[in-house]
């Protein structure tokens, strides 16, 4: 059965590589205005059905995989800096600390909806001011939830991870592996 992985996210098709070669990557146009009630630690997973069921619609023969991903300080959800002040006031909130990156996915096969999220919690450096300005001077931060991404520059803020890097990056490799097998052998 093909398989549709429902992300425009350059870093998600890399890694989707490492599961398989023999997908198709699609944008998919959906609404992803979160309920004001959700908790946070559930926004991930949420957003990554409304995504799939999205692109199920269209490929209803396929396997299709939607993911979201969500960085959370303090029990707030940090997302793509719009601009250099909020970058600059997110990395702040994270210097020093520990938070969590949740990346929900979620596996729409034969007509079967099977979803999960895989948290990794990232401990930041304490960063001083110069630190900060010069992070947020870069091109990465701008596209990236919690304006950082571990794979690049930002991996000079961290301290350590307890989790999968991966899922950092934007995709539980592991995980959806071995969730990708048993939705596709029932």
């Amino acid at each position: 059965m093909k398989i549709i992985l429902a992300s425009a996210s350059p870093r998600r098709r890399e890694l989707m590589r490492y599961i398989t070669e023999d997908f198709e990557a699609v944008s998919t146009d959906c609404d992803e205005t979160l309920p004001e009630d959700i908790d946070p630690m559930a926004a991930s997973e949420y957003l990554a059905v409304l995504k799939a069921k999205a692109a199920a619609e269209k490929y209803s023969d396929c396997t299709v995989i939607g993911c979201d991903t969500t960085v959370i300080c303090g029990g707030e959800i940090l997302g793509k800096p719009k601009d250099k002040a909020q970058c600059i006031a997110d990395i702040s909130k994270l210097s020093g600390r520990t938070h969590q990156v949740v990346t929900g996915c979620c596996i729409i096969s034969g007509g079967k909806v099977n979803s999960f999220s895989e948290v990794t919690d990232v401990t930041f450096k304490k960063l001083t001011a110069a630190e900060i300005e010069a992070y947020s001077d870069t091109d990465e931060p701008y596209d990236k939830a919690g304006g950082y991404g571990i794979q690049g520059l930002g991996s000079t803020l961290i301290s350590h991870i307890d989790g999968d890097f991966f899922n950092v990056v934007g995709l539980p490799v592991g995980r959806l592996f071995n969730e990708l097998k048993r939705a596709v052998s029932r």
